[in-house]
């Protein structure tokens, strides 16, 4: 199916079309994992690499919950706690 007229279809054509190429994405990242598990099926230390696999895994999800759940320190509470400080050292 081409279009060599140049006019734009509807915007269910559009959305058609957008699925489709979608699909067709995901079916050939699918076939490539697939590919890339079966190499891995095969190998002999594939016990060793699933062990390595989980530890990278837990460490990156420690680094993204440590960036994105850790709420970081109020400015304004440590600009306080920093002029307490030198308040009681009798810097002020």
């Amino acid at each position: 199916m081409t279009r060599e007229t140049g006019q734009h279809g509807g915007l269910d054509q559009q959305a058609v079309l957008l699925a489709a190429g979608l699909a067709d994405l995901a079916v050939s990242t699918l076939g490539s994992a697939l590919g890339a598990v079966r190499g891995l099926l095969r190998r002999s230390d594939a016990a060793e690499l699933a062990a390595q696999a989980e530890h990278d895994l837990t460490a990156r999800g420690r680094l993204v919950l440590d960036r994105y759940a850790a709420v970081p320190p109020a400015h304004l509470e440590i600009l306080a706690r920093r002029a307490q400080t030198l308040r009681s050292a009798g810097d002020v």
